[in-house]
């Protein structure tokens, strides 16, 4: 093992580097993928430099597999930006503050009011059928209501 080692061709980083990149298609995250651009660069550079030794080749390898996840973190956490619509994908979101009829009575804090054209469950204060009331937050699926 350790005679192949001493011997490793720029043909070997090539392979690591798509081995590596291969792996990465099935799902690791992106952890591979740094790592298999850093093998590539590797074989690059040891076609460049025929003499490059062993020792140097492996110190390569970590510094720019470190190097590239480094850089591809930070520039991923720099670009992150905050959303103009903070409310995408939060139905029901939109509907806090408003005002709507109660369908099915609200009847020990649970009950359906219509929104649209469509129903959705309620929790609150009790109020019979036909009672309006504002909405003034939301759990998941259920909008918590007030009696107007």
């Amino acid at each position: 093992m350790w005679e192949f080692l001493q011997h490793l061709s720029f043909w070997d980083w090539l392979a690591l580097g798509t081995v590596l990149l291969i792996l990465e298609v099935f799902g690791a995250g992106g952890y591979l993928l740094w790592m298999g651009i850093a093998a590539a660069a590797v074989g690059v550079i040891k076609f460049l430099v025929p003499s490059l030794g062993l020792e140097w080749q492996l110190l390569l390898f970590a510094v720019l597999s470190i190097l590239t996840a480094v850089y591809w973190w930070r520039r991923q956490r720099n670009s992150a930006k905050v959303s103009d619509q903070p409310g995408l994908n939060m139905r029901g979101s939109e509907l806090i503050g408003r005002t709507f009829v109660v369908h099915q009575a609200i009847v020990e804090g649970r009950g359906k009011i219509k929104v649209g054209d469509g129903v959705w469950m309620a929790s609150g204060p009790d109020a019979p059928a036909g009672a309006h009331v504002r909405v003034i937050g939301q759990e998941g699926v259920i909008l918590q209501v007030e009696t107007v």
